[in-house]
């Protein structure tokens, strides 16, 4: 299956030399780490607080107990190793045709992966700070901490992922709208392209291809010269780099 859409994303690559990959939920679900938003996604189970409330700033900053509970479990996977899209992603950067990957995932598998120009949109599970005195923390330590983790100075540790109602870091903003706006093709994969703001940044790209590679339809119309339907690491998994 897919191996004339495979083809068509090859000749793609072949012919690409600014290469940027923009990335959602969908490229770490193959390495076992749950998404938000399909049918087994987690908006779809069942919590005393809906997803949406749980990570935001206003539920964080009255009620981290329960923002811990349900982050430590739900959203800080740490066994969790790069699946074939991470690799291939770093092996194009590594190449030399790949220049940016702009992930709105929070879970550093592009990094381990190898990957070194990462534009994180939405932070990493992998910084956390104090809150009054700024120190920073692993994400073991975060994980390993019984209920609400604390500094040494007593101070609440947050971690530095942009919740509900924060807004995103302007460096991040402006690095990742650059290399978008500077690549010559674009590939889109693993997100549904409903969370804003960052489904706008695609709005930059001028360049010559587009590719989408998404499991289901994405939420907003983008004029794809290539659109394959499957998993991404299935995908990209089969690309050769030369």
């Amino acid at each position: 299956m897919y191996e004339k859409e495979t083809e068509q994303l090859q000749k793609i690559i072949d012919d690409s030399s600014r290469i940027v990959f923009f990335g959602g939920a969908g490229v770490s679900t193959e390495s076992n780490i749950p998404d938000f938003r399909s049918a087994d996604g987690i908006y779809h189970q069942k919590y005393k607080y809906s997803p949406e409330q749980v990570v935001s700033h206003s539920f964080f900053m009255q009620y981290p107990e329960a923002f811990y509970e349900f982050y430590k479990e739900k959203m800080m996977i740490l066994d969790a190793k790069p699946n074939p899209a991470h690799l291939k992603l770093a092996e194009l950067e590594k190449a030399g045709k790949l220049t940016a990957v702009v992930t709105q995932n929070i879970d550093g598998l592009h990094q381990a992966a190898g990957s070194k120009n990462v534009y994180e949109l939405h932070g990493s599970i992998h910084r956390n700070y104090c809150m009054d005195c700024g120190k920073f923390y692993s994400a073991e330590y975060v994980k390993n901490s019984d209920g609400v983790p604390r500094c040494d100075c007593g101070g609440i540790i947050k971690p530095d992922v942009v919740l509900y109602e924060e807004g995103l870091d302007s460096r991040t903003i402006q690095g990742a709208v650059q290399a978008i706006a500077e690549a010559d093709t674009l590939i889109i994969g693993g997100t549904s392209l409903v969370v804003y703001p960052a489904a706008g940044f695609i709005d930059y790209f001028r360049g010559k291809h587009l590719v989408v590679i998404n499991k289901s339809e994405t939420g907003r119309t983008v004029r794809a010269e290539l659109t394959i339907s499957a998993p991404i690491g299935e995908i990209l998994g089969r690309i050769a780099v030369r």
